[in-house]
């Protein structure tokens, strides 16, 4: 599936640079869909031919109009369909008729408008596979190309973007038109923009592959109401960082159950879960934003400035509260204050007034003018050991905020490492971010949101030089045998497997499973135990029963064959007093597992990602804190020990104030082996490890509990 999308793209050359364009639906109502989108194209400078298409006007904008779509003598690239849902398959399969292979549907009334929407989408996708046609769409604002060689606004927003290297595609038309807005009042320009609406025909993975190799773009940004093929969102995410190093920040909407609800109403699809979502973006490279405002400050800076090689910062202020407010919002994201070298020391003491601080974060006092800035910021980006500097400004009477502003801008073009600015105010400084915006100077209001763009850029620099280690395929695994205990299970109209069926499918896949057997009587629980050895632990087994905790139903550190006859007795008696009408399969006797920390391991399958795996501490941890992880199965060795890394309680894994470092090396074993459990066998709908019991070092992990969902 991911190869087709990459190896065949859909034709977006003829959406992009179109040599002529049919807009199926204009009129000559000013302030109507139809007539502005004609009118932006026109007023873009396309560079190219237009042909309005409307079957009542023979002239639209001093141009001749046609009725119908085949009556153009010459052949058309790109067709740009307004006309109302009812009629859009008819045009649609003029469009084919007329052999034009690519299509921007701006129309609404289509699957996000219920059932009837989607049947009448269904057609459009049906006519549109007939002849090969590509097409954005439906329900969208349109597409928007600032290269010189198109000029293409085939949209109907309000005026075309200034020209740049960010591109950015959005689910939602709406969001767009404001997010031109923003972007016009800070200089902010785009190479492509573009509303691909219901996605029905090409995707934001289709645009991810596409703008992968356009030499115009250098970010992409992303807003997704729902994602429909997370797998291939995620490889295509991997592709295009992984060929371009070209960062991609996402808006993801429904983070809360009643956020979800709304994006599903408004595009007609379900979200997937914000935690699992947030655990994809990661994997996949992909900078998750919570707005708009955190996504263009990241963006800019990732645009207008050379990634930071290092984490070392250096800061020139003209006051001191900022300076040490930057200060602890640098060390907050992971920054560290650059120390200068001793040639930047003697420099800055030279320089700058006794009363300067000449210690990293730098005080030029408030009476600084450019020529203090110069040589504080000159200095602070010559020293090897800084990688990148922050220029705070705070507007004092005698403070010549342009001439300062205009210097930075000057200094930071000698440069290769970064700079980012905040020139804090509104008024009195706005004439100085203007500058800054014009030259492409990164400008922040705060400087905790300049501290956070620059850890994010320089995360994304180490993220680019990591290598990615391949998955490992277990080959001693039993597929075939796990395969038909679960297709037993279906057959049977099973939905949960006990205990003493899950470790059957989960010692077929190499985990750690103890010695065990199934016992119907009390004499032949104590045959089993004999054979285990004792001391053993005995459980439950029940389709009826899923804690067993609950019912009494557990048994734990039986030492000889009286205690096991006793135990069985106590099992079968508690459950028919707590449960009667419980179906009781028989008493599961294990081998007793020696104490150790305890861990949770799972799988869910996510309607949008597929199977995913989670990891966590058991016990309080998981129960109260729910201090867990979460990745994308498949999950190679090096995904599998940032989860137990990134959980908070890891410490206690590792090894911390005199607790014993536990087995990592086998427990990620485990996590690998369970990803590819999940993998191979869809039938899994959950399955739960409570605990897994990890020993100390080199002495493995034993599945002490589990269950599955099918």
């Amino acid at each position: 599936m991911f190869e087709s999308v990459a190896n065949n793209p859909k034709n977006l050359k003829h959406i992009f640079y179109p040599d002529s364009i049919a807009v199926i639906g204009a009129n000559k109502i000013k302030g109507t869909v139809p007539c502005d989108i004609l009118l932006n194209i026109l007023g873009a400078n396309f560079q190219g031919v237009v042909y309005p298409v409307s079957p009542r006007e023979k002239y639209i904008a001093c141009i001749k109009s046609y009725k119908y779509v085949i009556d153009i003598e010459d052949p058309v690239e790109l067709a740009v369909l307004v006309f109302p849902s009812s009629v859009c398959h008819l045009a649609l399969e003029q469009c084919g008729q007329k052999g034009i292979k690519a299509a921007i549907i701006i129309s609404a009334g289509f699957k996000e408008t219920g059932s009837a929407g989607m049947e009448r989408e269904e057609v459009l996708k049906a006519i549109a596979k007939k002849y090969n046609i590509s097409f954005i769409g439906p329900n969208c604002l349109g597409v928007i190309n600032t290269d010189p060689g198109a000029m293409l606004n085939a949209s109907f927003a309000r005026k075309m973007p200034e020209q740049g290297p960010i591109a950015f595609l959005s689910q939602s038309g709406a969001l767009c038109t404001a997010v031109l807005d923003y972007a016009r009042t800070k200089h902010i320009g785009f190479s492509k923009f573009v509303s691909f609406g219901n996605k029905a025909d090409i995707s934001e993975i289709d645009l991810l592959y596409y703008l992968k190799d356009d030499p115009k773009t250098k970010v992409i940004l992303i807003y997704l109401e729902e994602i429909s093929d997370g797998p291939a969102l995620m490889k295509a995410a991997q592709d295009v960082i992984r060929d371009s190093g070209k960062p991609i920040l996402a808006l993801k909407s429904g983070r809360t159950s009643e956020g979800a609800s709304a994006a599903a109403s408004h595009t007609g699809s379900l979200a997937a879960s914000d935690a699992i979502c947030d655990a994809a973006f990661k994997q996949a490279g992909i900078i998750r934003c919570d707005d708009i405002e955190e996504m263009f400050n990241i963006a800019i800076a990732m645009t207008y400035q050379p990634l930071p090689r290092n984490n070392r910062i250096a800061i020139v202020t003209n006051a001191g509260g900022p300076g040490v407010l930057t200060t602890d919002a640098a060390i907050k994201k992971g920054l560290k204050l650059a120390k200068f070298s001793e040639n930047t020391s003697l420099t800055l003491k030279k320089s700058l007034p006794k009363t300067a601080n000449t210690k990293n974060p730098v005080d030029v006092i408030g009476d600084a003018r450019a020529d203090r800035y110069n040589v504080a910021v000159s200095s602070a980006l010559k020293d090897p050991n800084v990688d990148g500097v922050f220029v705070i400004l705070t507007p004092q009477s005698m403070t010549d905020i342009e001439t300062i502003a205009r210097e930075v801008c000057k200094i930071a073009g000698q440069s290769e490492k970064p700079l980012y600015a905040s020139f804090m105010g509104e008024a009195d400084v706005a004439t100085g971010i203007k500058i800054l915006q014009r030259n492409k100077i990164p400008h922040y209001v705060l400087p905790e949101s300049m501290c956070h763009a620059f850890a994010i850029a320089y995360q994304f620099g180490v993220q680019l030089t990591q290598q990615k280690n391949g998955f490992q395929e277990f080959s001693d695994v039993d597929k075939s045998r796990a395969q038909d205990f679960l297709n037993q299970a279906l057959n049977e109209e099973k939905t949960y497997l006990p205990e003493d069926e899950t470790v059957r499918i989960l010692e077929a896949y190499g985990l750690p499973v103890v010695p065990n057997g199934l016992a119907a009587t009390s004499e032949a629980a104590v045959g089993i135990a004999q054979k285990i050895g004792y001391p053993v632990v005995m459980k439950i087994m029940s389709e009826d029963i899923v804690h067993k905790f609950d019912v009494q139903g557990i048994v734990l550190n039986i030492q000889s064959s009286r205690e096991a006859e006793n135990a069985f007795n106590t099992i079968i008696s508690n459950v028919q007093q707590h449960l009667p009408t419980a179906r009781i399969k028989g008493v599961l006797v294990e081998e007793m597992i020696p104490s150790g920390q305890e861990v949770i391991l799972g799988v869910k399958r996510d309607p949008a990602f597929g199977p995913v795996i989670m990891f966590g501490l058991g016990g309080i941890f998981v129960e109260v804190f729910k201090d867990v992880n979460f990745k994308i199965a498949p999950v190679d060795r090096t995904a599998a020990r940032a989860m137990i890394d990134e959980i908070k309680a890891s410490a206690i894994l590792t090894g911390t104030r005199g607790v014993t470092p536990r087995d990592i090396e086998s427990l990620q074993t485990c996590i690998q082996r369970l990803s590819q459990l999940a993998v191979e066998c869809p039938q899994i709908k959950e399955l739960d490890i409570n605990p897994l019991i990890v020993l100390e070092k080199d002495n493995g992990c034993f599945v002490a509990d589990a269950k599955i969902m099918l």
